[in-house]
């Protein structure tokens, strides 16, 4: 898993509240952060278009992956594309983890997330810790370290 040197950081965030976040999944169940409470929550604004975004998917598959049965999750919220265009990428890479739908993108502009990939992660008191964007590889040390950290109650 090659990862580029130039890979963003995950940086305190100094950007306020944690707006609210309610979208529905490809099967149109709803899912809301306020359900999360209590859990490590990764909100992950990706495009199948954002060639990082793509990118970074399986790191964050295996960082899921490697802390099952931890109270931590990864919401990987699509931006504002067909559901067909999402449905035949995850075909290529399936995902342990919920995509929801920001089919007019008035979450992405709630939460601030101009460039692609923006990632943000969600203390257990469902309040934003850090954000990155651009790329980041979440099977690194730096980054699993911080998420631990977060996990302890």
């Amino acid at each position: 898993m090659g990862f580029a040197a130039n890979a963003a950081e995950l940086r305190p965030w100094t950007g306020g509240d944690t707006p609210p976040l309610s979208l529905e999944d490809l099967a149109g169940k709803s899912h809301s952060l306020a359900n999360y409470r209590g859990s490590v929550v990764v909100v992950n604004f990706w495009a199948t278009w954002c060639e990082p975004c793509r990118a970074e998917m399986p790191s964050m598959n295996a960082l899921r992956r490697s802390l099952q049965g931890k109270p931590f999750e990864v919401l990987a919220v699509n931006l504002a594309e067909p559901l067909t265009r999402i449905e035949k990428y995850l075909d290529t890479i399936p995902l342990g983890f919920p995509v929801l739908r920001d089919r007019d993108s008035a979450a992405a502009k709630a939460w601030k997330a101009r460039l692609l990939p923006a990632s943000y992660v969600i203390g257990r008191d469902g309040v934003i810790r850090y954000v990155a964007y651009g790329e980041v590889d979440w099977t690194s040390e730096a980054v699993r370290s911080r998420v631990e950290k977060l996990l302890q109650p």
